[in-house]
């Protein structure tokens, strides 16, 4: 990953005095996304973990639902990304590009190219009821202990790298209900943060996460609880406030929503009852 520009030399005012000093900033990228050696969509990102990138920006869209539906990935030779999993053939094709190979045609035909900025989750769909489709109610197995909860944005902030660095990442953190760290990936994008997750689970065979715990660094908007729901995480907690219309989606599907995970207090807004010891 490359988490800021070189180099860089900035002007700080502070105290009514004018300094000069380094400063490091948060790396933002396009990355261009192919299907089958087709344009699919342009995504803002910071670099790293792009074969993730794209396949859980796939898996979330419904385009692909197992790793066994993808033939291969094409991908620069000089972004050095080897996975397992998948089939990656380094290429001499530009930088920042992805072309996912599938075996078939895709279960679902993509509406049109778009560009996705690094603040857009779901920017190639067109309709709510579209982002509805392919989700399922959650079942209600997980039982987390609510106490363990504060202590997991510890270890998601003890895990931001990058952050420290710049303090311009978002970053993503999958639990299992012990509150051991599954997973955690960072990027400017808070929603490219959870598919890259997400892509990583999908790589690992492990979808739909139905034994995890998500936790996010922002706020809990729209797209985090569809791209998370889509993917079975019956928990997601967020550092910030979750939206009207994410508390709404969480509801419908049963997913226990936390936000304001601050200190040792949270809210929680919807399907409290998997916050309790599991009984034995």
């Amino acid at each position: 990953m490359k988490p800021a520009a070189p180099g860089l030399r900035i002007r700080r005012f502070a105290a009514g005095e004018w300094t000069e000093s380094p400063d490091a900033v948060v790396t933002e990228e396009p990355l261009q996304l192919l299907l089958d050696g087709e344009p699919l969509a342009v995504v803002m990102r910071t670099p790293g973990a792009d074969v993730e990138l794209a396949l859980g920006l796939l898996y979330a869209e419904g385009i692909v639902r197992s790793i066994a539906e993808v033939r291969g990935i094409r991908i620069s030779a000089e972004a050095g990304e080897t996975e397992t999993g998948v089939d990656i053939e380094p290429v001499l094709i530009e930088s920042n590009h992805v072309d996912v190979r599938l075996t078939a045609k895709p279960r679902r035909k993509p509406e049109r190219s778009m560009l996705a900025s690094s603040a857009c989750g779901v920017c190639g769909t067109q309709m709510i009821e579209d982002l509805r489709r392919d989700l399922s109610v959650l079942p209600d197995g997980l039982h987390v202990d609510p106490v363990m909860l504060p202590g997991l944005v510890d270890v998601l902030r003890s895990g931001q790298g990058v952050f420290e660095r710049t303090g311009g990442l978002h970053a993503a953190g999958l639990f299992d209900r012990a509150g051991h760290i599954v997973a955690l990936r960072e990027d400017v994008g808070r929603h490219n943060a959870v598919d890259k997750v997400v892509g990583r689970m999908l790589l690992d065979g492990k979808l739909p996460a139905s034994d995890t715990i998500l936790v996010v660094s922002g706020r809990a908007g729209y797209e985090i609880v569809q791209k998370s729901i889509g993917a079975g995480m019956p928990v997601l907690a967020a550092v910030g406030a979750p939206s009207s219309l994410a508390v709404a989606l969480a509801r419908e599907f049963n997913q226990t929503l936390v936000g304001f995970l601050r200190g040792d207090r949270f809210n929680v807004y919807s399907s409290d009852g998997r916050l309790t010891k599991a009984t034995v």
